[in-house]
């Protein structure tokens, strides 16, 4: 479908990547991976159209329509959020325009056995016909599911998009792409600005959709359930993978390590031929034989072998010291803005080493709830800490607090303390700041840059409490990894924001999912929990209520001839409204040992272990439960 031959981009300070070359064909899923600068955003807006190569060749079929998303858009359109979308396939304009146009000469006139008339009948037929084939007439379906998809509420369908924010508009760039179906399809970065739910969503939507797509993300987990094939951008070169990006790293490693080995036996064969040279090169009888050793080394190639000694870099959250057994306690909270009530009534305590994922919806609280616990906005109730609880708070905006006048290097250093301050290049470099980087004013970085650098601060600044907002926002996968492994090690408590499913994993040992305007608390693993949020208890519930109305309405109805039938019948009514007794029993004894979850301490192993046992039980009797529920109905 797509050629590119040859391509190369060179700018002042040299080629950003050389002779690249690489075939899309019809349908592929494409991963486009490498280090933030390699030119990924470049080779996407070549594809596009948007900028051209420095040299090489773009083979594009005529009739392939290629749509890009990229990081930085903008739009003009003043309408609504609907119309943005409603309007913008061409064809379908045309096609809509011809069809009111023909409507409205068929209502002005009334010659109906004039042939013009008759012509204009065939004509709308003909334009009807176009906007089926177009599916026009699904047009409107289909823009509502890709909306309420991407996290848009049908209230927001009406509003004007310009009064959206810089994330919701990217949304609703995605939604026009999306709905518009193109031939080949350029994302980079989509999920920067999903909420969980949204990026399952446009996950399993990319994987059905026809379009051929070349997908940059620093979401490992997204690219692997998306993408069956990956290319490296890397040292100006393009490597090719047949495989998803979690097998890509394996081939990649194993090519590394033996280039590796390669390097050294060629630097030292170089070494040996240097000292032949030195020793032969004075010597008259021996100077040709110099002479050809000293071409042969012109002519070497010279093995380049990629650093990824990043994700080696072992970090530690500096501990200030061990609080109390509970480091902070919320009674009563809630938060409304005028009248819209955000958060009601939630009461709990945190325990001294929990590892907590907050989650849910975009626009739920979230940021709301973390900005109440540090106490920098005014809330109903109260939030108490704990004896020698020490919090450091990383906020979206965390970048806007760092001195515009100090280097980078000067920024981390003024925090640093101990041992650790040896290594501030290496921690940099792990934040993608290296070399002459660290000398930069923190004034000319740009966003991503400078949340990078706050964060880096943060991990440098001494706590037992953490409390990150989307900390892994602007970062690559090294650098992710970095800080994962910085959180799996830190002794202290962290309540942490993120919608990358691969850093959460194995990382937290409780969900907070904000529902309802009030938390839900879950001690389960992040699949686990995804796996409840779509089985819910409170779903089943409504669904054995509306089976029981339906049973009862049903035996209003019986005749003579289904007594049997309406025995029956009566007898799985009865089975079904003991199962659901037992079921209600269960479930809240379930939640009485989630209230004593909240209040354990997770230093206790055994008395932890042992709740949690109990904890399981009962929701696989539950679940047990459920199972004959559902038997009793099919």
């Amino acid at each position: 479908m797509i050629q590119v031959s040859q391509l190369s981009v060179f700018l002042p300070q040299g080629y950003l990547f050389k002779e690249i070359s690489f075939q899309l064909n019809k349908g592929e899923k494409v991963a486009l991976v490498g280090k933030n600068g390699a030119g990924k955003s470049t080779l996407l807006k070549i594809i596009d159209g948007s900028i051209q190569a420095s040299e090489g060749i773009l083979s594009v079929p005529s009739q392939c329509k290629i749509s890009l998303l990229s990081q930085d858009i903008h739009i003009p359109f003043e309408g609504s959020l609907f119309n943005y979308l409603y309007y913008s396939n061409t064809q379908l304009n045309e096609i809509r325009d011809k069809i009111e146009y023909f409507n409205q000469q068929l209502v002005e006139r009334d010659d109906y056995e004039n042939q013009s008339y008759l012509q204009l009948l065939d004509e709308l037929n003909k334009y009807n016909e176009l906007f089926n084939i177009h599916e026009g007439f699904q047009w409107e379906e289909k823009i509502a599911e890709i909306l309420v998809g991407l996290g848009f509420d049908k209230k927001d369908f009406t509003k004007n998009l310009q009064i959206f924010s810089g994330g919701w508009k990217m949304r609703a760039e995605l939604a026009k792409l999306l709905v518009n179906q193109p031939d080949v399809l350029l994302l980079d970065e989509p999920t920067n600005h999903l909420d969980l739910q949204s990026i399952i969503w446009l996950e399993n939507y990319l994987i059905k959709m026809d379009s051929a797509l070349i997908l940059i993300s620093h979401d490992r987990l997204f690219l692997d359930r998306v993408c069956n094939r990956t290319l490296d951008l890397s040292k100006g070169k393009l490597l090719d993978y047949p495989y998803s990006y979690s097998v890509y790293k394996i081939k990649r490693q194993e090519e590394l390590e033996r280039l590796e080995s390669a390097k050294k036996s060629q630097e030292k064969e170089i070494k040996q031929s240097k000292q032949l040279i030195e020793k032969f090169r004075a010597k008259s009888s021996k100077a040709s034989f110099a002479q050809s050793l000293i071409k042969k080394l012109e002519k070497t190639e010279l093995i380049e072998v990629d650093d990824d000694s990043l994700s080696n870099i072992k970090i530690h959250f500096p501990l200030s010291n061990q609080p109390g057994k509970w480091v902070f306690e919320l009674e009563n909270i809630s938060k409304s803005y005028g009248e819209q009530n955000i958060l009601k009534n939630i009461n709990i305590t945190v325990g001294r080493g929990e590892k907590i994922a907050l989650l849910g919806p975009n626009g739920v609280g979230k940021t709301t709830l973390l900005q109440i616990i540090m106490k920098l906005i005014p809330f109903d109730g109260d939030v108490k800490y704990g004896h020698q609880v020490v919090l450091s708070y990383f906020a979206q905006n965390q970048s806007e607090f760092l001195d515009n006048k100090k280097t980078i290097l000067e920024t981390v250093d003024d925090i640093a303390v101990g041992e650790i301050r040896k290594d501030l290049r290496k921690i940099l470099g792990s934040f993608l700041f290296s070399g002459e980087d660290v000398q930069k004013k923190v004034s000319v970085l740009s966003g991503g840059e400078r949340n990078r650098l706050a964060l880096c601060c943060l991990l440098l600044s001494p706590s037992n409490v953490l409390i990150l907002d989307e900390p892994t926002n602007h970062l690559d996968m090294q650098s992710k990894e970095v800080l994962k492994k910085a959180l799996q090690n830190y002794e202290g408590t962290f309540i942490i924001v993120s919608h990358d499913r691969e850093f959460l994993s194995g990382l937290t040992n409780r969900i907070w999912d904000i529902e309802d305007k009030t938390l839900k608390i879950y001690h389960d693993g992040l699949e686990e929990y995804l796996s409840k949020k779509g089985l819910s208890s409170h779903n089943k519930t409504v669904e054995v209520k509306k089976s029981n109305d339906t049973l009862k309405q049903n035996d209003t109805y019986q005749t003579r001839d289904n007594r049997e039938e309406t025995k029956n019948k009566a007898k799985i009514e009865k089975q079904v409204k003991k199962l659901e007794e037992e079921i209600n029993v269960l479930e809240n004894q379930l939640s009485e040992i989630e209230n004593q979850l909240t209040l354990i301490d997770y230093n206790d192993s055994e008395n932890y272990h042992s709740m949690l046992n109990k904890y399981n039980e009962v929701k696989n009797k539950i679940d047990y439960l459920y199972v004959k529920w559902e038997s009793h109905l099919s």
